[in-house]
């Protein structure tokens, strides 16, 4: 039996923090149509969640067309509860954009209702996060908050810290990503994993050990109280994302009804 999140959100009929750890395959191209083509080919997948990777669209300054895209959108997957991400460069997004104009598109995704949880990296100052959660609470979206080190695996009680902060922040689903140097590095990410499933996090997290190394952890996390890990649809979004079909494949060995 998998270790469960004491406090789960259900989304769309989707539980997050149950039984199972969800799957969610990032939407990345770059074009309108390209976008819609890639939403219908994911969405035969059957994934559990969609994110929208908005830094990834080559009309990303257009803040309209892209709120008008997600109406488009969520007629495309229907039901499926969609992230909507918007990163800069220096959180590992795709684009440059000012914060000022990244602030303005996410809280009109969030007024906007297409949209189920939005994910902000923790490292924002105190005013971005603090209009982003006040629009979110009252529009009833919730929130994933995230920290990513593409260059090192931090010390397990550097990574639980990052994971309390998140929650007590306000974060609905706490997510930490690091890279590993070593395989003794996915050990202390899934080891920081089990203690803070077992200790202070009482909401979802996301827990993933990033590149060819940490692929286990995309795999094989949820034991350990991880709740989402991502795949591989169309492209990948990130380093080391199986593909889906090789994910679920692996994912029903470990994760039977019947342990």
């Amino acid at each position: 039996m998998r270790q469960q999140s004491r406090i789960q959100l259900k989304i769309r009929g989707t539980v997050i923090g149950g039984e199972q750890p969800c799957i969610c395959l990032p939407l990345v191209a770059k074009s309108l149509e390209g976008l819609f083509s890639e939403a219908k080919e994911l969405v035969a997948y059957k994934p559990d969640i969609l994110e929208w990777r908005v830094d990834g669209y080559k009309k990303i300054a257009d803040t309209d067309e892209c709120l008008g895209i997600l109406r488009k959108l969520r007629t495309i997957i229907g039901d499926i509860p969609l992230i909507f991400t918007c990163r800069i460069e220096s959180e590992g997004g795709m684009q440059s954009m000012s914060q000022t104009k990244r602030l303005e598109l996410i809280c009109g995704a969030i007024d906007s209702g297409e949209v189920d949880l939005v994910d902000v990296e923790l490292a924002n100052e105190d005013h971005f996060l603090d209009t982003i959660i006040g629009r979110a609470q009252t529009s009833g979206v919730k929130l994933i908050f995230s920290h990513h080190n593409f260059k090192e695996t931090p010390p397990e009680n550097v990574i639980c810290e990052v994971l309390e902060r998140a929650q007590a922040q306000g974060a609905d689903i706490a997510k930490i990503a690091v890279m590993p140097k070593c395989y003794t590095d996915v050990l202390t990410l899934l080891s920081a994993t089990n203690v803070s499933r077992n200790g202070k996090i009482d909401i979802p997290m996301i827990t993933i050990s990033m590149g060819i190394e940490g692929g286990i952890s995309r795999l094989a996390g949820g034991l350990f109280g991880s709740d989402i890990t991502f795949a591989a649809g169309r492209e990948s979004s990130a380093p080391g994302q199986h593909a889906i079909a090789d994910l679920r494949s692996a994912m029903s060995l470990l994760y039977s009804q019947k342990d």
